[in-house]
């Protein structure tokens, strides 16, 4: 089975034969592989009347567990965003009625952003059709393989973890 990096590979093996190609072949496919999932996850979200961002914010208040809120700080901590970008999101997730903000009953001054019901069902709703379309990513690699590339990929991962 050949894909269109081997063309690419091997076009720069002959141009390029002093170099080691092989972090080219993963790397170019894991580019590909990205592009392909990014595609899936915007009509999986679109589908459902959200965008990548928001679901970014409401995953983030749903993987919290009930009753779904964070203070914008952990929130900051889970979507990788600026203070003001978050401020922005949250602002425009209220107004779609998908969050609320409360006051903090621990701090006088700090709120906590709690997943509404409507809120909920969006990112579930959401979250379905992108686990089905990541499944179909998947479809033609046993469960085993699946299993096995994970563990790899986790393997080239840890070292950017932050925790």
């Amino acid at each position: 089975m050949r894909d269109e990096v081997d063309e690419l590979v091997e076009a720069w093996a002959r141009e390029r034969s002093d170099l080691d190609l092989g972090a080219v072949a993963v790397f170019s496919r894991i580019s590909r592989l990205a592009r392909h999932l990014d595609l899936a996850r915007r009509e999986a979200f679109s589908s459902h009347g959200i965008e990548s961002w928001e679901f970014d914010v409401l995953a983030a208040l749903r993987r919290a567990g009930d009753p779904y809120e964070l203070s914008p700080g952990r929130l900051l901590r889970e979507t990788l965003v600026t203070s003001g970008t978050m401020t922005n999101r949250v602002d425009r997730l209220v107004a779609r009625g998908y969050v609320e903000r409360n006051p903090d009953p621990s701090d006088r001054r700090g709120v906590l952003v709690r997943l509404t019901a409507g809120g909920k069902q969006a990112v579930d709703d959401a979250f379905t059709a992108l686990v089905t379309a990541e499944h179909d990513l998947l479809a033609d690699l046993p469960d085993a393989e699946r299993d096995r590339l994970a563990a790899l990929l986790r393997s080239l991962l840890v070292p950017f973890s932050s925790h």
